[in-house]
């Protein structure tokens, strides 16, 4: 009896395994959270250098100072891909998995698919100019996305797409506030997340 039990919970390992990507890093997230708090401080400097600007309601997107958050934005961006590609690839080669397969296209196309719609809602609403939408929108769009791929991976990355978009809700009921509910968001979650998925999947194999 014991070893027919044991039989079904080793078949039920492998069903997992072959329907969950499980290579995704922890530290990847506590660095993608690191460059979003750096990220948010530049930000934040760039906004005080460019007060007249946005006092006087000339922040645009052919101004100065927008152009210098969206290039802080996308070195968040490009840094956190990176680092997340290195550490999967690493993690993943050491598990003896493949990063490239039909369960990590599968996570790839239902994460991709909420995020990109969130993007393109974005930049309309950028054109124009409902800019205390836009942190609202980023995290309620990422943490759907999250949710979307979770059931290709590890179950905690629900809770954390559950727990973004619950920050996006706060950010637009508190408008005023975008760059601190990012920063607590994109920043702070993922830094937890990440630290918990280390300690309780990494740190484990």
């Amino acid at each position: 009896m014991e070893n027919y039990l044991k039989d079904i919970q080793d078949i039920k390992k492998m069903m997992d395994r072959s329907s969950q990507f499980l290579s995704l890093s922890g530290l990847s997230g506590v660095m993608a959270g690191i460059y979003a708090l750096a990220g948010a401080y530049a930000v934040k400097q760039v906004s005080s250098f460019g007060s007249n600007e946005y006092s006087a309601g000339r922040i645009t997107i052919e101004s100065y100072t927008f152009k210098l958050i969206l290039l802080i934005a996308a070195a968040v961006l490009a840094l956190s891909l990176t680092t997340a590609a290195i550490l999967t690839f690493r993690k993943a080669k050491k598990d003896g998995e493949t990063v490239w397969n039909s369960t990590s296209k599968r996570l790839a196309i239902n994460f991709l698919i909420p995020l990109c719609t969130g993007g393109i809602f974005a930049v309309l609403l950028i054109q124009n100019r409902y800019y205390g939408l836009i942190a609202p929108i980023t995290l309620i769009f990422y943490g759907l996305s999250l949710i979307n791929a979770s059931k290709y991976t590890v179950r905690d990355v629900r809770y954390l797409g559950l727990t973004i978009i619950i920050i996006g809700l706060f950010s637009t009921a508190y408008m005023g506030y975008g760059l601190e509910f990012w920063a607590l968001g994109f920043g702070v979650c993922h830094i937890i997340y990440g630290a918990v998925m280390h300690f309780k999947y990494d740190r484990k194999q």
